[in-house]
């Protein structure tokens, strides 16, 4: 039980730092923090997929004050995946031209061997980038 409180404390911190990221600094200077940029289904690895750090990011963002939309939530479950060396791949995408217009073009989420493991939306959002890597740093 300790383990987990310890994830969810560990997201937090992570919500709070992407959040910051997100509000203040142009994106060109913490790109580097999201991995190389890649071709989809590039990040494969084990074959199971595990929700639970995206269950600990969900729980984070409901406990901590103020809202953390989808960039936020995707940065903290990439950057702990990518600690414990788990490849994965957030895709940053945009709604496309006919059905844009409001705050929401842009959306995020991480996937993990083509499964959603954050930010799933039935919108059909276009991928404009997709980073991935394996190690934090």
């Amino acid at each position: 039980m300790t383990r987990w409180y310890l994830t969810v404390a560990e997201a937090a911190a992570l919500l709070l730092l992407a959040r910051l990221l997100v509000a203040g600094p142009r994106l060109g200077y913490w790109r580097t923090w999201l991995g190389p940029l890649i071709e989809r289904g590039a990040s494969t690895g084990p074959a199971t997929v595990d929700y639970r750090l995206a269950h600990a990011v969900e729980r984070a963002a409901r406990r901590l004050p103020g809202v953390y939309k989808c960039l936020p939530r995707a940065l903290a479950l990439h950057w702990m995946l990518r600690r414990r060396q788990r490849p994965s791949e957030l895709v940053i995408a945009v709604l496309p031209g006919p059905r844009r217009g409001t705050i929401d073009d842009l959306h995020a989420w991480v996937e993990m061997n083509g499964a959603v493991l954050i930010g799933e939306l039935d919108l059909p959002f276009r991928p404009v980038g997709r980073f991935g890597g394996d190690r934090w740093g």
